[in-house]
């Protein structure tokens, strides 16, 4: 293994250079002393290189918990998460602390992948029980990767990579998960970076599309706004859809790019609709989470010169729920703009109810899920019938998604839904093509009139 360390004894806490190699906060190894005891091991492996194990957790979340109690809170929990490290690994593992909060862990006797998925479970769990603050008590989950020598890498560095990109995968799948490097790993991560790239020269060169779907009022059958729906198809990727790209520009760091330019888009296209007709545009959980992310939609609408009262901005609870406050703030900027806010997926969610109490919205979105199944299922028509009778004590207005069959139009329609949305008033469609929709539902009308 190449480590351009000197390998062999470990250094002993009075030796002259002990103290760079702690990590003066937990008491721990740092990063140096991490590549120390890697290098240390394979050398006393090198007659018989049996495998061994590098695994790194990162702390899921911690940043909001650092910021909202404070940085001498966040060391408390670092040691607490240092000391339950040392308590659960066994005994030949080294613990360290790499980063902020970010732990590495060398395992001598983790030979192959269900042995560290065992191990990450196990410290998984432990993580995840409550953090003592005085009087308060805060929770946390972790993310793990680990990566297997030499399998995984030949060298120190290929290692810490390896395992980094098993983390990164790890983030990637939500909180609390556990990923062993592999090289299938390796390939799924790779095309997610050429996608990447493609996907940041498709925002630059504008080849990221809107489509727009109709929303319509159920009581007259008549158009009332469009959703607007990013799609992306790459000269060589082919279409790629916007369940993949949009989380990819969220995780890589470049949404607010891709969510400007597609709103300036759309709003362009919304100026050469009926004035009466409203634009429907969802936000991301990332935008949510930025302070400047309302300055920053008013700025471009107001640059392309599309009424803020047109415009409806389409929020999850998921997106919410990654920071309530900030969220909060968001909104009820937004609304006192005259931009109109619509709470999307309604009924998926843990606590929806409690989100309609705690935020200030417009509109709700009954999600195609109970809408798909109104037809068949006594359980999703009680719950329809449920929601509309709630927004209406609410003064909410409510939009149904996925109806694609008369009879779901024809039952909403009865339970009272005042707006509904899909396949059957139309599929999502470009600028032009919406246009000539346009033009055919305007005509029509006058002719009847």
């Amino acid at each position: 293994m190449t480590c351009n360390l000197p390998t062999g004894r470990r250094l002993s806490s009075d030796e002259p250079h002990a103290v760079a190699l702690v990590d003066p906060l937990t008491g721990l190894g740092n990063a140096r002393y991490l590549r120390q005891s890697v290098c240390t091991l394979a050398d006393e492996r090198a007659s018989d290189p049996a495998p061994f194990t590098i695994a790194l957790a990162n702390l899921d979340g911690f940043k909001p918990i650092n910021d909202l109690f404070g940085p001498e809170a966040g060391d408390r929990i670092l040691r607490q998460v240092a000391h339950r490290l040392k308590a659960c690994v066994p005994e030949s593992a080294t613990v360290t602390r790499t980063t902020d909060d970010e732990f590495a862990i060398v395992l001598p006797l983790t030979f192959e992948r269900k042995g560290a998925e065992k191990l990450g479970q196990m410290l998984k769990e432990a993580l995840s029980a409550p953090f003592a603050l005085g009087d308060r008590n805060v929770r946390l989950s972790a993310s793990f990767g680990f990566a297997v020598y030499p399998f995984a890498g030949g060298t120190f560095e290929d290692l810490l990579k390896s395992a980094d990109t098993a983390l990164y995968r790890s983030k990637r799948r939500g909180r609390g998960q556990i990923t062993v490097y592999s090289q299938e790993i390796a390939q799924e991560m790779k095309r997610a970076t050429a996608l990447e790239q493609a996907l940041r020269n498709a925002i630059i060169a504008d080849e990221v599309d809107m489509h727009f779907q109709p929303i319509v009022d159920l009581r007259t059958d008549t158009v009332v706004g469009f959703e607007a729906l990013a799609r992306w198809c790459d000269a060589d990727l082919g279409y790629v859809s916007p369940s993949v790209f949009v989380p990819l520009a969220e995780e890589r760091g470049f949404i607010d790019a891709l969510a400007d330019a597609l709103l300036r888009k759309a709003a362009q296209a919304a100026l050469s609709w009926p004035k009466e007709l409203f634009l429907s545009f969802n936000l991301s959980s990332a935008q949510l989470t930025d302070p400047a992310t309302s300055a920053r939609l008013l700025a471009i609408i107001g640059q392309v010169g599309l009424d803020p009262r047109r415009l409806e901005l389409e929020i999850t609870e998921t997106a919410v729920m990654a920071d309530a406050n900030v969220a909060q703030r968001i909104v009820s900027e937004l609304r006192a703009a005259g931009v109109r806010v619509s709470l999307d997926d309604f009924g998926t969610g843990q606590s929806s109810l409690g989100r309609l109490r705690d935020f200030t919205f417009d509109k709700v979105k009954i999600d195609r899920a109970f809408v798909s199944r109104i037809s068949a299922d006594r359980a999703s028509e009680h719950i329809v019938r449920a929601i509309v009778s709630m927004c209406e004590g609410l003064e909410l207005e409510v939009v149904a998604e996925g109806i694609e069959h008369s009879s779901e139009a024809a039952k909403l329609k009865a339970l009272g839904c005042g707006m509904g949305q899909g396949y059957f008033y139309g599929k999502p469609a470009d600028a032009l093509a919406t246009m000539r929709y346009l033009s055919h539902r305007y005509r029509d009308v006058a002719a009847v009139r």
